[in-house]
């Protein structure tokens, strides 16, 4: 059985939603070809061969994008079976089969994609009628790896002084919360599972071994099971004392978890992502975030007495945004010193509705959004003051050419606020230092991205 695995963005990462389904292919005897779009071309000769394609879509980005090559894979190879599998694809069923996807996987999906492979190879060529989400206890095999482009042709991690080589492998998947703008929230609704701690440790072991000397935790929230995380970078330090690392973690598990900040900290956490989202707490409400304006004060307040470096997320354009809410978002990262720790593209990201949002319970949201629009795989919305909307594409497109012009952030910060500022002067910016510690690929998540100007298929 030949099986064609495709990805077409994640993050800059290489990708372990090609990597772990693929070993558990192998594993059954399939013969798979793993293509990452975002680095190499389509494969036409894999296309042409393949009995199963099935595409990973972790996000919006990487679902877009995916849409015009399951079109011309169709056309290669019409008589392939055509999957798709990951957050994105549950959500948005009837726009995939629309394009000729047969199969849609949700949840924990490498069992139900070796099902499926199963199923093809014993003739049974039926579609199912409904996504099928998975969320029982299954068996994880290490990641496989082999065929992918080289980790040097990915994301690096800059550490302060050099770019260092960056894997990437997930502990935990989905997410005990229930956060109104999460896509997580429609797949997992509140559930999570835990990844063997043996599993996770071989796959960091692996990419040590090709050159990893940064690992990238890409849990939703690292702190989802914090004894277990802790365990896996206690054990990974012991291994790899120089290994470095990064994880996402929510402002309220910082809180309720102080006790662990030092320990981050200690076994080689460069930096801790975490999605403030908004300084409004009215805002904060809306989305349900679960933490307020001084509870990322009183974080902000831990890191600095801790030495750990905080990255602060933000969607700053919501419904709700007005232009002096705005300004005092850049004014508050300004005086909390935070200008350097937040990518320039944070400060101009739009909120983005999918399908099955949480914010679609909300009747702030019902009466400014339009009717779902699949080709966006999201509701347009449209802020009752167009001036605001105006300044959010303005913004986009000042910090796209900011950034190829090379400037800093402090620059981008800069050129921010005499676009928005108004008559007010630049709030003072504290001493210039040294770059923080930051991926070389911008951070996002719910929230309009750029994915014409940052994904490259």
């Amino acid at each position: 059985m030949r099986v064609l695995l495709v990805s077409t963005y994640e993050l800059g990462r290489q990708p372990f939603g090609l990597a772990s389904p693929a070993a558990c292919l192998r594993a059954d005897g399939h013969d798979v070809t793993c293509a990452d779009l975002a680095v190499e071309k389509l494969p036409l000769h894999a296309v042409r061969q393949a009995n199963l394609i099935a595409f990973h879509l972790p996000m919006h980005t990487a679902t877009r994008l995916a849409a015009p090559v399951i079109e011309n894979a169709r056309r290669i190879n019409a008589g392939a079976h055509v999957c798709c599998y990951g957050l994105y694809a549950p959500v948005n069923a009837g726009y995939l089969r629309s394009l000729g996807v047969e199969t849609l996987l949700g949840g924990e999906f490498e069992d139900e994609l070796r099902l499926l492979a199963q199923r093809l190879h014993a003739g049974d060529r039926s579609a199912s009628a409904e996504p099928l989400m998975s969320f029982e206890r299954m068996r994880f095999e290490t990641p496989d790896r082999s065929g992918l482009p080289a980790l040097t042709r990915y994301a690096t991690m800059f550490d302060g002084q050099a770019n260092r080589i960056t894997g990437y492998t997930e502990a935990t998947r989905g997410c005990k919360h229930l956060c109104r703008h999460c896509p997580v929230v429609p797949v997992y609704n509140g559930r999570f599972r835990v990844v063997p701690a043996d599993i996770v440790l071989a796959d960091i072991t692996q990419q040590v071994e090709s050159g990893a000397q940064h690992i990238t935790f890409g849990d939703p929230d690292f702190f989802n099971g914090p004894t277990h995380g802790m365990r896996i970078v206690e054990r990974m330090k012991k291994s790899f004392p120089a290994l470095t690392y990064d994880v996402t973690i929510k402002i309220e598990h910082l809180l309720k978890r102080r006790d662990l900040l030092p320990e981050l900290r200690r076994t080689g956490c460069l930096i801790v992502t975490t999605a403030v989202e908004s300084v409004d707490d009215e805002v904060l409400r809306l989305l349900d975030k679960g933490h307020t304006r001084a509870d990322f004060l009183e974080v902000v307040r831990l890191f600095r007495e801790v030495g750990l470096n905080l990255s602060p997320t933000f969607i700053p354009f919501t419904p709700w945004t007005t232009w002096e809410s705005y300004r005092e978002l850049l004014r508050v990262l300004a005086e909390l010193d935070l200008v350097n720790k937040v990518a320039p593209v944070q400060l101009a990201l739009r909120l983005l509705i999918p399908a099955g949002s949480r914010l679609l319970e909300l009747e702030e949201m019902r009466r400014v959004v339009d009717a779902f629009q699949p080709d966006a795989l999201s509701h347009r919305w449209r802020h009752p003051d167009p001036t605001v909307d105006k300044l959010a594409e303005r913004l986009l497109q000042l910090v796209d050419s900011e950034q190829k012009r090379g400037a800093s952030r402090a620059e981008c910060f800069a050129a921010i606020w005499a676009e928005a500022g108004g008559d007010e002067p630049i709030p003072e910016l504290g001493p210039a230092r040294e770059r923080a510690p930051q991926l070389s690929e911008p951070w996002y998540c719910c929230a309009e991205p750029m994915q014409d100007r940052i994904a490259k298929v």
